[in-house]
Order: structure tokens, then sequence, then C-alpha cells
């Protein structure tokens, strides 16, 4: 598989706080260069690093003046809210299951530091809400087409923190509803897979 970008080392951004640091920027520009003309892009792999990958590559897209969506959607082990320092919910969870309207999931993040002069507006997430038991039902929701629908309608760009590699049956759920698949491969994980779904690239984190 082809290697769209290799990311240093605990490279990302600290969005907890808000801040971009230039570092981070420059590891996720050459990639959005590649992705060039993609609105919609889904992160995938094992492990924490793909939900900071997603997060990275939304926050650059911000930071460059692009209106930018960033949507989790592993909906059993969700752990964007707590990296973002968001609210846990509502979320996609919520949504999905008609408990919250699509205004109410709604979460900006305003950037900043020296890599977000070029910021127009907050980066919009949309986090995956309380643990769900029945993710894979959840994510085959005609809502949760519908959420995705309204996303890309209203921004330049929706980065999909997708489910882990590990769970197949929610990832199937979400395939197809971007238009380019990234695969985070984490240090020591090996870049030679076979995967049931087309790949666009590997996001390498050394």
């Amino acid at each position: 598989m082809k290697v769209l970008a290799e990311i240093p080392a605990r490279s990302s951004p600290d969005l907890r706080r808000g801040t971009l640091r230039r570092g981070d920027l420059d590891a996720y520009r050459g990639l959005l260069e590649r992705l060039d003309g993609i609105r919609a892009v889904l992160v995938t792999g094992n492990g924490s690093g793909r939900s900071s990958v997603a997060a990275g590559i939304a926050a650059t897209a911000a930071a460059a003046g692009r209106r930018a969506a960033l949507l989790e959607c592993d909906l059993v082990e969700p752990r964007l809210a707590d990296q973002l320092g968001l609210a846990n919910a509502p979320g996609l969870h919520e949504y999905v299951r008609g408990a919250a309207d699509s205004e109410a999931i709604l979460q900006p993040v305003v950037l900043a530091g020296p890599g977000s002069a070029g910021a127009t507006e907050p980066l919009v997430c949309v986090v995956a809400g309380r643990p769900a038991d029945d993710a894979r039902a959840l994510l085959e929701s005609p809502r949760l087409c519908r959420a995705v629908e309204g996303l890309r309608d209203t921004h330049e760009l929706l980065v999909v923190d997708g489910p882990p590699l590990s769970d197949p049956y929610a990832l199937r759920g979400v395939i197809g509803l971007a238009e380019a698949n990234l695969v985070y491969v984490g240090p020591g994980e090996s870049r030679r897979r076979k995967l049931p779904f087309p790949v666009t690239g590997l996001v390498v984190q050394a």
C-alpha cells in the first residue's frame, strides 16, 4: 500500500487547549496536498493514534482557512471528547437514536497558537457520544448518512474518525461515506496488510 504521509512521533495538535504548533502543521500539510479535491476523508487503524491523525488533518485544514468538520464514529470506545476537552454527549450516538438534533451535537474548537493565523472560523467537532452496545446497527442507520450529508454540505472538508480495524463489523457501516480511506499505522506495526475495502493510502507514525 502507498504511504501518503509519515507523521513524527508525538506530532499531534494540543486541541484540548486549541493550540496548533508549526511542527504539527508541517506534518499534515503535505497529506492535505495529496488529498487535494477530496471533501470527505475516513481515518481508521488501531490504537488512539488514528484519532490524533484525524484531528490533525481536520485542524490543519481549519488552520488554512477551510471550513472543516471532524466526526467520530467509534461508538464502542469513544475517546475524542476526552482528547479534545469537549463534552462527551450529546454526540453521534444520541443523534442517530433521535435523542438529539443536528445543532445540539456540533461543538466548536477555536484554534490558537502560532500555526492558526489562517483560521477564519472554529473547527466543528461531532463526538461519538455515550458508548453504544449496538454500534453496528447504529452505524447502518439512515440517520448516520443524513449526518454525513449535512456536514459535507456545510463544510469544505469532513474528516471521519472511524471505528478501528479490530472492529470490522462496525467499520463496514462507515466504509463508503468518504471519498478517501486512510489507514493509520502505529510504531512497530507492519505496513503490509490486506484489507477488504479500498484504501487510498497509509499514514505512518514513526
